[in-house]
């Protein structure tokens, strides 16, 4: 079963080409890499198919429904594109209540065991502008997860993240995929590619190509 379609994607900023023709089915209950090199514009179709920018040409489908037609942006799908962004002077706690209050599907409950399951403490009161890279990190996977989405875009989601760090998220991900939730990753480390993706495909100048 398709979770996401790509038909036909082009999109242009100004005379600038940053996605020709991309076309590409995301089946559901597997991890999809994408790799490429900085600008090749892995993140420009992340951001499409969650409805942050509007097609040049061409149609995204997140399940039956087409993003800006059917729907703005898709309901059931968590994300990490680029640094998580969240209120420095708070916790991280209050942060997710803050977040989970928006659509009131996570409670207290599950926003603690999200924040255990990703290596966090619930109980911490310091403020997420004292916390690490690392720890922001996975602060921002618990935001991603926390509302059980059946799809998650997940883009460079190690950044900042140690030797330990990344072997905990990367069971955290090949726990979420033997659930049947739908990933879609980029990743600028080989060996996180090759350990979690079931398909892989590259970005290179905008034009998608399949490597496996």
């Amino acid at each position: 079963m398709v979770a996401i379609s790509v038909k036909g994607l082009t999109k242009k900023f100004g005379e600038a080409i940053v996605l020709h023709e991309v076309s590409r089915d995301f089946e559901q209950g597997k991890i999809h890499g994408i790799v490429g090199n900085n600008g090749s514009g892995k993140t420009v179709l992340m951001k499409c198919i969650c409805g942050f920018y509007i097609p040049t040409k061409g149609k995204i489908f997140v399940g039956e429904k087409q993003i800006g037609k059917d729907m703005d942006f898709p309901n059931d799908i968590g994300i990490i594109i680029e640094t998580p962004g969240f209120l420095p002077t708070v916790s991280g706690i209050k942060n997710l209540r803050i977040l989970a209050s928006l659509k009131r599907i996570a409670n207290i409950e599950v926003i603690r065991e999200t924040i255990v399951r990703v290596g966090l403490d619930p109980k911490m009161k310091k403020p997420v502008g004292k916390y690490s890279l690392g720890m922001r990190q996975r602060l921002g996977i618990a935001q991603a997860i926390m509302e059980n989405p059946s799809i998650l875009i997940l883009d460079e989601p190690f950044n900042g993240l140690d030797k330990h760090g990344v072997a905990e998220m990367r069971e955290l991900f090949k726990d979420l995929r033997t659930k049947g939730k739908t990933i879609i990753l980029a990743s600028h480390n080989q060996f996180d590619i090759d350990e979690l993706c079931d398909t892989v495909c590259e970005m290179d100048a905008g034009i998608m190509t399949m490597i496996r």
